[in-house]
């Protein structure tokens, strides 16, 4: 019944991704990086990863600003993990690509914030914000490491 739930408000677009694509590529370049012997240049990456080298590039400035990755400049330059992918929380490489905290739906972190301004009325909203804390949570417990480690 849930699903059924989520499957429609889906297709009229009321939910919000949690794992975007640049998430998504931010992880997988990540982990292309973790094994990497010498920096990466981002046209490596995107050749690799079959992505677009202009949006990479874009996802990996923003990994570097956070100092989760190393830029290094030059005609053998490009980028390494600048931390221990222990370190590296699934939640910090969302939040910084995204460049705000994932969210499930798009509703506001407090009823204050509502848009609509009806928050005191929805019946649904505590659900929304217990889970997404839930979600909070468990992104910041799982590192790159453990990502790495998963078969």
């Amino acid at each position: 019944m849930i699903e059924h739930y989520f499957a429609i408000m889906s297709k009229k677009r009321y939910i919000q991704m949690l794992i975007t694509r640049a998430s998504e590529y931010a992880i997988l370049s990540l982990i292309l990086l973790s094994s990497a012997k010498s920096p990466m240049d981002s046209d490596t990456l995107s050749k690799e990863l079959a992505i677009s080298k202009s949006f990479l590039a874009k996802i990996l400035q923003s990994l570097a600003k956070a100092n989760i990755l190393k830029s290094y400049k030059g005609v053998h330059g490009g980028f390494v993990l600048e931390s221990d992918p222990k370190s590296i929380t699934m939640l910090e490489i969302m939040s910084c690509v995204e460049g705000k905290a994932p969210a499930v739906f798009e509703c506001a972190p407090s009823k204050k914030d509502c848009p609509s301004n009806k928050a005191n009325v929805c019946s649904i909203w505590p659900f929304l914000h217990k889970l997404q804390g839930k979600i909070d949570v468990f992104l910041a417990d799982i590192t790159l490491a453990d990502i790495l480690c998963e078969d």
